[in-house]
């Protein structure tokens, strides 16, 4: 959960801390005080896209911090550790967002500077930020689509994961036998200037590095005079003249002469030396050796010299087509066999892809056929149960009915699979279109929800599905930004009601402008707005009771406060009290985390 936010330099906000209730927390203040700042904040902690325009003028930066207490959350803590963060002996993590006037923005988790994604991975994990713009994202037909998927959970997540990688299989041979039937002249003209190039290194068949080595023996084969002349002159300097000429002593003689005059010394620190001598001979006496290896090898042999400057010869002329080097001609060769491998264009090969391609697209059809067949499943009870919370939202008579249809195509659409004998579109997401449908009263038929609801019932309708949805999720706060835009009277009522029961298990933060929602908040948080000097600042702040009566009665009337004001209000918090401390009703009909589907 989220326990406390700082928000500095944001928008009107100058500098306003936040404590967070575990339950039920809701902000209210008059318009253009500065609640939306508060979601706009969550927006910036939670990875969203920083505007400088709300950066607040006069000031270089705005600051977003807040403290999430994990609470065990192992996918939150995995990428807490995995950022290089550490997390709080109590089990908290602090995560700040920094915005300059320049555009730039900082992220920083548990004391680290972080990618700014990083925020939105942990935001995923504990968060969900509810606005009027979702009301807006309902009415498209991915994200209905998108709220079945999430209430069904492992049900449709697991079949979709199935289906969506033998998609991916199909759609590459699909477009490898197309690109070969299509290009079938192109391809076996490419094919065949890649079989000459690959006889032609093939007829040399080089060998990795050989170029390189060949370069150094040449250079030996050239050289063979002055090479036997420095190595016999070196191998005279170690072991001494060939001819044994006592005036032309080597190293090997003049140290053991130097060894011989040390041994008998009756000095211990010349005897301490010998050995060190000795040493030294043994090293020398092999590097003769060695030199006298070398010196055999060094004949002169014109004809080996002219077969190896013809096999460089050979290896010149590969390397002037193919590579810069031996060692790339050969990766050329590799790469070659390679594409090869994919320019068949004969009967044979392209019939066997197109048997690829069907017994694919028969999988693909039966994980498509699990797909809806456990959408139709989630629709049916996903829709029982917001009917079930829409009835305690002053929307008795309403009820919700939820679509699953396959997209049928014609054999033209390049995505098309046959499913129980119809072709349908097989897209990422599957072959089903969902559509959400309201039906008003008793009667009336069922019509797209944006047409049926008004802009209050909207609301209600997306507050009953998130209510539903709540509980399928493992998000454990919830930020819902005026979801109660268009609502008044009774429904007002019955929507504090339900997200009062929804915090219950979930931590709620609710900006709002309708003081019977605010009435069922465990904590009020009003955002006070201020002119000193002629600049406007906003505070948050936490209304004990007494003040609470008085905000109430506020938003109640319009005006400071009335005694009707105030004792309205003080009827709506002991409705609210009242409320919250009743026990639970047990429901008749209830949705939630489905399990996996047989």
């Amino acid at each position: 959960m989220l326990a406390e936010m700082r928000i500095q330099g944001l928008g009107v906000i100058e500098d306003a801390l936040l404590e967070l209730h575990a339950g039920f927390t809701v902000v209210t203040g008059e318009t253009g005080a500065g609640k939306t700042m508060v979601v706009s904040g969550l927006h910036l902690l939670s990875g969203g896209r920083a505007e400088v325009s709300k950066v607040r003028t006069g000031m270089l930066k705005a600051f977003v911090e807040g403290r999430f207490e994990l609470g065990g959350a192992e996918g939150a803590t995995r990428i807490v550790t995995d950022a290089g963060a550490e997390v709080d002996e109590d089990g908290s993590v602090i995560a700040l967002r920094a915005v300059s006037v320049d555009g730039r923005s900082r992220a920083h988790l548990g004391g680290r500077s972080v990618p700014v994604g990083v925020l939105a991975d942990l935001s995923e994990q504990l968060i969900a930020v509810h606005g009027q713009n979702d009301q807006l994202r309902l009415l498209r037909p991915a994200e209905q689509r998108a709220v079945i998927d999430r209430f069904a959970g492992e049900a449709v997540t697991e079949p979709l994961e199935q289906y969506r990688a033998v998609r991916d299989e199909w759609l590459a041979v699909v477009a490898e036998l197309t690109e070969r039937s299509t290009r079938s002249r192109e391809m076996a003209q490419q094919a065949d200037l890649l079989r000459h190039g690959l006889a032609e290194i093939d007829a040399v068949a080089p060998e990795p590095g050989e170029d390189t080595e060949l370069t150094e023996q040449i250079k030996r084969l050239a050289a063979v005079d002055e090479l036997r002349a420095a190595a016999s002159a070196a191998h005279a300097a170690v072991a001494g003249s060939s001819e044994g000429d006592p005036d032309v002593p080597g190293a090997l003689g003049l140290i053991g002469e130097a060894s011989r005059q040390l041994t008998g010394s009756e000095d211990a620190v010349l005897r301490e030396l010998g050995p060190r001598l000795d040493e030294a001979s043994v090293l020398l006496s092999e590097v003769g050796t060695e030199l006298g290896s070398y010196l055999e090898t060094l004949d002169a042999d014109p004809a080996l010299l002219e077969k190896v400057l013809a096999r460089q010869a050979d290896l010149k002329r590969l390397t002037r087509k193919y590579a810069a080097d031996v060692d790339g001609v050969l990766a050329w060769a590799d790469d070659a066999r390679r594409r090869m491998s994919t320019m068949d264009t004969s009967e044979e090969a392209l019939s066997e892809l197109a048997t690829r391609r069907d017994a694919l697209a028969v999988t693909l059809a039966e994980h498509a056929l699990r797909l809806s067949e456990a959408r139709v499943e989630a629709a049916a009870e996903l829709a029982e149960a917001i009917t079930a919370e829409m009835s305690g939202l002053a929307m008795g008579q309403a009820e919700i009915e939820i679509t699953v249809e396959r997209r049928t195509v014609e054999e033209s659409d390049p995505h098309a699979v046959r499913v129980e004998g119809k072709l349908v579109h097989a897209g990422p997401d599957g072959v089903d279109d969902v559509e959400l449908l309201l039906r008003a009263h008793n009667g009336a038929p069922p019509l797209p929800v944006h047409k049926a609801a008004s802009g209050g019932e909207l609301s209600r309708v997306m507050l009953a599905i998130e209510v539903v949805l709540a509980h399928a999720d493992t998000v454990q706060t919830l930020v819902f930004d005026e979801v109660d835009a268009g609502v008044g009277g009774r429904a007002a009522v019955e929507i504090g009601r339900r997200l009062a029961r929804l915090a219950r298990s979930h931590q709620v933060l609710v900006v709002t402008h309708l003081p019977q929602v605010a009435a069922f908040a465990d904590q009020h948080l009003v955002v006070d707005k201020g002119t000193s000097g002629g600049v406007t600042r906003s505070g948050v702040r936490v209304l004990e009771q007494s003040e609470r009566v008085v905000e109430l009665a506020r938003m109640l009337a319009g005006m400071e406060s009335t005694e009707t004001g105030r004792a309205h209000a003080e009827e709506l918090l002991a409705v609210a009290e009242a409320d919250k401390s009743a026990p639970d009703k047990p429901k008749a009909r209830r949705g939630g985390k489905r399990k996996k589907a047989k």
